[in-house]
């Protein structure tokens, strides 16, 4: 098992590489990784767990560009022999996350892909203020998502107010 230490974001490019992702997908990751750095000023957060989760949270379009990306991405994640934290971070990456009612809703299976831990959070939102391998304002981000349930924009909305108290 590679423990955090280890992980750096040269190993994660590799990574990504190694799954077969894109260009596009790596500049994308690697400016989420960017997005995620101005969080990680504070103690609190695992900043090894966060970059790594950040670069890696795409590793599942390396077999889908569906919304079971993140799901693929987390199992390829465990099948790596990365540590849990970082596949569920990449499996809870999408908007706000994903309940497992949603997930049976849309046809994939039912998993509880909702952010929990503070570097599951700031990736999803990080991943929200990036579009392609450009950082955008979450007002922006919000205007996006105005065909999803109001319950999902709400969500990415207090997950957004939530995670910018962390930013330095």
């Amino acid at each position: 098992m590679i423990t955090p230490p280890s992980i750096d974001e040269s190993i994660c490019l590799r990574q990504l590489v190694g799954a077969g992702c894109s260009q596009k997908v790596i500049d994308h990751a690697r400016a989420v990784a960017g997005v995620v750095s101005e969080f990680l000023d504070d103690e609190v957060v695992d900043g090894s767990y966060a970059t790594c989760g950040a670069l890696l949270h795409d590793i599942g379009r390396s077999e889908s560009h569906s919304l079971d990306h993140a799901i693929i991405g987390g199992d390829i994640c465990r099948e790596l022999g990365l540590p849990e934290e970082i596949a569920r971070i990449v499996e809870r990456h999408l908007g706000s996350g994903q309940t497992a009612d949603e997930y049976l809703q849309l046809g994939l299976p039912p998993r509880d892909c909702m952010p929990v831990t503070l570097p599951e959070k700031i990736v999803a939102h990080a991943d929200n203020l990036v579009k392609g391998s450009s950082v955008i304002h979450i007002e922006e981000r919000m205007m996006k998502i105005l065909d999803l349930p109001k319950k999902k924009r709400r969500r990415t909305h207090r997950l957004a107010l939530e995670m910018e108290l962390f930013r330095r």
